[in-house]
């Protein structure tokens, strides 16, 4: 795992009511992770503009925060992907508003699309804050996939930089594998028999990528796994919200091939409605 997963954190930076919440939350996020930050306008470039930005980032800049502008005219998405691309970004932070007259436009046409393409991992904000709100308990998903492991040490290293107190790992497990109906007495058994060997078998298989995890990014956090049976993305999406996180990490879904464009990821089951802020590693 690599010590610096987001050594360059690029934020999307519009003009817009939240402006100063959205500097605020992602340069406070570039100090905590030692990172250089890129702010991407979809616009001209201004004196006007660049004063304007100057003042927000004054306090931070104090602090010894680096960072770097894009003036970038054009679509919003592609302007967005081209400039994440080019300046070789880890982290793209996109603000996505939770209201109920713009939420399912925002995330639906903007940030979705982006999180599909992003060349990097990616951050929704749903609730950026001028003054800083702890990020105490995240919650990270441990499905059998090729990109967990990494999900999950980034998961850790997150919480280590945030000084995250609580971190748990949900293991979602389809409701197919039980493959018995509970009629009676005797398949009820058979159900809640088979339902703790598949919470053993996920539990050993978490242990094991909790173990590849440094120690020194683990010290204070308690560790705790989760199974949860249901529809994937959906399932771990209520449970985030139920528990009340504060972040909730996710593995970046495939894409490019028929089946893909044809059925929803687990994650669109996220971005349908955001539960919390959602980190969702590439």
């Amino acid at each position: 795992m690599q010590e610096r997963p987001f050594q360059v954190i690029g934020i999307g930076a519009a003009f817009s009511p939240t402006l100063k919440a959205n500097l605020y939350e992602s340069s406070r996020l570039s100090l905590a992770f030692d990172a250089t930050l890129v702010l991407i306008h979809v616009g001209e470039d201004s004196v006007e503009k660049r004063n304007q930005l100057d003042e927000i980032l004054a306090p931070f800049k104090k602090e010894g925060l680096g960072y770097a502008y894009v003036f970038q005219p054009g679509n919003p998405v592609e302007s967005i992907l081209e400039a994440a691309q080019k300046h070789q970004i880890d982290l793209l932070i996109l603000g996505a508003l939770q209201r109920e007259n713009i939420v399912n436009y925002y995330v639906g046409s903007i940030a979705r699309k982006i999180t599909r393409k992003a060349p990097c991992s990616v951050l929704l904000l749903i609730k950026p804050s001028i003054e800083r709100v702890p990020c105490d308990h995240i919650v990270v998903n441990g499905l059998e996939a090729e990109k967990t492991k990494q999900t999950i040490g980034a998961a850790f290293h997150v919480a280590h930089r945030l000084k995250a107190g609580r971190l748990t790992i949900v293991e979602e497990i389809r409701q197919q594998e039980i493959a018995i109906k509970a009629q009676d007495d005797k398949s009820l058994r058979q159900v809640t028999l088979k339902k703790e060997k598949l919470k053993r078998r996920e539990d050993m298989r978490v242990q094991q990528m909790i173990e590849a995890v440094p120690q020194a990014i683990k010290e204070g956090i308690t560790i705790e796994t989760q199974p949860i049976f249901g529809r994937r993305g959906y399932s771990i999406g209520h449970y985030a919200e139920v528990v009340r996180a504060d972040l909730l990490v996710m593995n970046a879904s495939k894409s490019g091939s028929f089946w893909d464009r044809l059925f929803p990821h687990d994650i669109e089951h996220i971005l349908t409605e955001l539960p919390t802020d959602v980190l969702i590693i590439q």
